[in-house]
């Protein structure tokens, strides 16, 4: 008896040890999480800088560049509240460091193919590299041109550009686009998986204490 006691015991306990260490390192992770949240806000927040400024550039940078659209949209299909469907255009941005994609918003499904201000202009926004096409989304509609997700490098094999995104902060010319700025969406439950794992480890210790209580109690 004294020998199941003893691995139920050690049962117990190691299974507690190992919750509790579940939940802090989701604590340790939350902490990770809000600085890199922190850090990205302030770098949508910098001055926007010309785009020949970045040799490499990141996710969320503020950037500015001057140049003309040229060739045709890649409409990727999407809605806006109170807008209904629609689509985000995406089109070839020439520059004097070569052509970008530039995301120029929202159009609606009703303007479709409707004739946007080419330029020269001034396009400012933040870099993106927007993770939305996976193993179950359908190919691009060639015939309709509709695409179904932004697909960087996808798209800039199809425009012929770099493989850099730009999404516009403001209208580019007129008539333009809704722009549809680009907002921080990194996934922070870290709090939550971490109260979970903390409550799991007070179950197990309990459950553990009236097991070994009730085996004492029966060989007493």
């Amino acid at each position: 008896m004294m020998r199941r006691l003893i691995f139920a015991l050690v049962f117990g306990l190691s299974g507690t040890a190992i919750l509790v260490s579940l939940s802090y390192w989701q604590v340790q992770r939350l902490a990770w999480k809000e600085a890199r949240i922190a850090e990205l806000e302030i770098r949508m927040a910098e001055t926007p800088r010309d785009l020949e400024d970045y040799e490499e550039p990141e996710r969320f940078h503020a950037v500015q560049a001057e140049g003309r659209f040229a060739g045709a949209t890649l409409d990727v299909l999407t809605s806006r509240p109170g807008d209904g469907p629609g689509f985000r255009v995406i089109q070839r941005f020439e520059t004097g460091n070569g052509a970008v994609l530039v995301d120029r918003g929202f159009l609606p499904e009703a303007e479709k193919g409707s004739q946007l201000a080419s330029g020269p202009m001034l396009v400012v926004g933040h870099f993106d590299m927007p993770q939305e096409s996976d193993s179950f989304t359908p190919s691009p509609n060639a015939e309709r041109g509709i695409w179904f997700a932004r697909d960087v490098e996808t798209m800039a094999a199809a425009l012929d550009t770099r493989p850099v995104l730009i999404v516009a902060s403001r209208p580019t010319g007129e008539p333009s686009p809704r722009p549809m700025p680009v907002s921080i969406t990194l996934p922070n439950n870290h709090l939550q998986y971490a109260i979970t794992w903390g409550l799991l480890a007070v179950v197990w210790l309990a459950m553990t204490g009236l097991y070994v209580l009730g085996k004492r109690g029966k060989s007493a």
